[in-house]
């Protein structure tokens, strides 16, 4: 009798949105081309889930709480906790935002509130230490835009933009981390720990996104939505970069796996 034909299981993201107004917004998209999301809304009543519920791979966006205002944000513990265990068992995971700064005090770094040079908002350029030329997810993006090694003057190819909206900021990074980006403002922009990377900034953010977190912090966003749209194409490459090799590392974590059709 011949065998019933299969096909590769759909991975399955849980993805952790601690705030009304930062949901996937500009991820929402290319993520759900390849992976069925669900999403978890601690701030609306739903329980953090524990490593083993987390499917093939798990995103923490960024959100406008403080990282240990576990008053105001009570499942903050919690979440935690979870990235933490996220790390220790290598599951594929994307933490923007509050999100990177979570991950880095649960992995026993340090983040600042209100960190001096203050409110870094909008579309800033990155620089790429030379780790990055060789990392998963950003290799090929920090190569086109040239790597800065402290050696003299960086060949400039490409600059990276990125949306970014903080001022507590990431100070020191967990041990093992590899540092990745800064920008001109702050040092610690993206870093990668084992299977997990964290951004402070925000590739989620569209300009939709990043005047409404603007204008919620008292701030006139004009300028800064007039310059998202202006570069709107160059975000939303490095989003989808950002998407495309977060979810081929979820699909080898679901590989061998198969469903009878």
């Amino acid at each position: 009798m011949p065998e019933s034909p299969s096909t590769p299981v759909r991975p399955t993201v849980t993805v952790v949105q601690s705030c009304a107004d930062s949901p996937l917004g500009a991820l929402a998209a290319p993520l759900e081309e390849h992976v069925d999301v669900r999403v978890v809304r601690p701030f609306d009543g739903d329980v953090v889930p524990d490593v083993h519920g987390c499917d093939a791979g798990l995103v923490v966006l960024g959100g406008s709480a403080s990282v240990l205002d576990d008053a105001a944000a009570p499942w903050l513990p919690a979440l935690r906790a979870l990235l933490a265990d996220a790390v220790a068992s290598d599951l594929p995971t994307l933490a923007t935002g509050l999100g990177a700064q979570l991950l880095t005090v649960a992995c026993g770094g340090r983040v600042a509130l209100d960190a001096p040079p203050g409110l870094e908002a909008g579309v800033v350029e990155l620089s790429w230490r030379p780790e990055a030329a060789e990392d998963p997810m950003f290799g090929a993006v920090a190569r086109r835009a040239g790597v800065d090694d402290g050696t003299g003057p960086v060949r400039r190819g490409e600059p990276t933009l990125v949306a970014t909206m903080h001022s507590d900021a990431i100070v020191e990074l967990p041990a093992g981390a590899t540092w990745l980006a800064s920008s001109a403002m702050y040092p610690f922009h993206a870093f990668r720990l084992r299977s997990a990377v964290a951004v402070q900034f925000r590739p989620e953010g569209d300009a939709d996104l990043l005047a409404t977190w603007v204008r919620a912090a008292g701030l006139d966003a004009t300028e800064i939505v007039m310059d998202a749209i202006a570069h709107a194409a160059r975000l939303t490459d490095l989003t989808c970069t950002i998407t495309r090799t977060f979810v081929e590392h979820t699909g080898a974590v679901c590989s061998g796996m198969s469903a009878v059709v």
